[in-house]
């Protein structure tokens, strides 16, 4: 058995996809053992409490730097036997003492092509420049701003009525089938990681 451990900071419909496909067995081996959220009053934490997953939340304003606080969640992990990081919508950069932990298991979902529009409101910055064609990334957590190795991609078409709201939309649904894919690639071994390169077998 795989367990997952799934960052979050918003509303978690990532979080409930990956939860769901879990319950219903598309995602076999695979159990999520924790959700760690970095704002008290984020609704993903209602949906942790319905799911009857358990969550660490933690105010980081709380503690001294980055490496207090990461420190306290590595600990969390490592009690629980975590062996993948999923970042769903969480909206911090992961620090040194996160990585080091993790080195290769953290995975992060980015709503644009990367390395299109990385950073934040990647889907207001595909509207501002006008493209045509943007989309979801899911890569490997390394030190900068969704600079990891890309493991999976795929497009969604920008409509000239969208808004903000509307291109999310499509967006989240596209991400939510993408990052279950990859999650059940990763626990069953079939990514292969080679400097920036990603086989997927």
């Amino acid at each position: 058995m795989r367990r997952l451990a799934i960052f979050a900071s918003g509303s978690g419909s990532n979080f409930e996809a990956i939860v769901q496909a879990v319950q219903a067995g598309r995602l076999d081996g695979v159990e999520v053992a924790l959700l760690v959220c970095d704002k008290p009053g984020a609704k993903v934490l209602k949906r942790a409490e319905r799911l009857g997953i358990p969550a660490f939340v933690f105010q980081p304003k709380e503690y001294a730097d980055k490496a207090a606080f990461e420190s306290e969640i590595v600990a969390e992990l490592q009690k629980l036997e975590i062996s993948l990081v999923v970042l769903a919508g969480y909206m911090r950069l992961v620090g040194e003492t996160l990585l080091s932990a993790y080195e290769g298991k953290i995975i992060n979902l980015h709503p644009s092509l990367l390395p299109a529009f990385p950073g934040k409101d990647a889907i207001g910055q595909a509207l501002d420049y006008g493209v045509k064609i943007t989309g979801v990334t899911v890569h490997v957590v390394d030190a900068g701003l969704d600079t990891g190795p890309i493991i999976a991609q795929l497009p969604v078409a920008v409509q000239e009525t969208d808004t903000k709201e509307t291109l999310a939309a499509r967006i989240h649904e596209v991400e939510h089938g993408l990052l279950v894919e990859v999650i059940g690639m990763l626990v069953n071994d079939r990514v292969k990681l080679e400097g920036r390169l990603v086989q997927l077998t």
